[in-house]
């Protein structure tokens, strides 16, 4: 059970970490022209952070599916 709940806050702190990401590159977006030259990097963040999202929740519903 300990796992799960290891499981549930590393989907809860991953999901909060790409939920801020979206905000930065729409709060990019809207900046535009200005600051151009960093959407490749918000962008990036953004991407690694949605991966990193559907990672830990697959990871999550393999340890619910197997207990």
């Amino acid at each position: 059970m300990a796992d799960l709940d290891q499981l549930k806050a590393d989907v809860k702190k991953a999901n909060a970490k790409a939920m801020q990401a979206k905000m930065d590159l729409h709060d990019l977006s809207e900046e535009l022209p200005t600051n151009w030259q960093a959407i490749m990097n918000v962008a990036q963040v953004a991407y690694d952070a949605h991966a990193a999202l559907v990672q830990a929740r697959e990871a999550l519903a393999q340890a619910q599916a197997a207990a």
